[in-house]
């Protein structure tokens, strides 16, 4: 008597041939997505980093003014008096190196994800 079996299924080797591929891919893929976060954490700093230049800005020309104190709450990216009239919130977790921005000096702001970005009185990437 001969018995009609079915030899469905894969072989050990040809499991192992993909898994080597997404092995691969994954290996390729990982990179470029940190890539992109950190691009887009770089364009978030930037952008914010023009809000308080240009709130800064506004409001030393309004107030005659060359210097304004920044106050900002990490915790939720909450700006203060006096520049909250131009700027409400902006990112979280940032650290400015000084909180005096005037109208000629650079600021730095740094971003435990982002790293540490300068940029011009007007909020422009040096």
């Amino acid at each position: 008597m001969h018995k009609n079996t079915s030899k469905k299924g894969f072989t050990l080797v040809e499991i192992m041939i993909v898994v080597v591929i997404i092995g691969l891919l994954a290996a390729m893929a990982i990179p470029a997505f940190k890539k992109v976060r950190e691009d887009s954490r770089h364009s978030a700093m930037d952008n914010d980093a023009r809000q308080i230049g240009a709130a800064a800005q506004q409001y030393m020309l309004e107030s005659g003014n060359t210097s304004v104190t920044l106050s900002y709450a990490p915790g939720t990216g909450v700006v203060g008096a006096p520049l909250d009239d131009y700027v409400k919130q902006i990112g979280k977790n940032y650290t400015f190196d000084d909180n005096t921005l005037d109208d000629t000096a650079t600021f730095s702001i740094t971003h435990n994800l982002g790293g540490t970005r300068t940029y011009t009185a007007e909020g422009q990437k040096q």
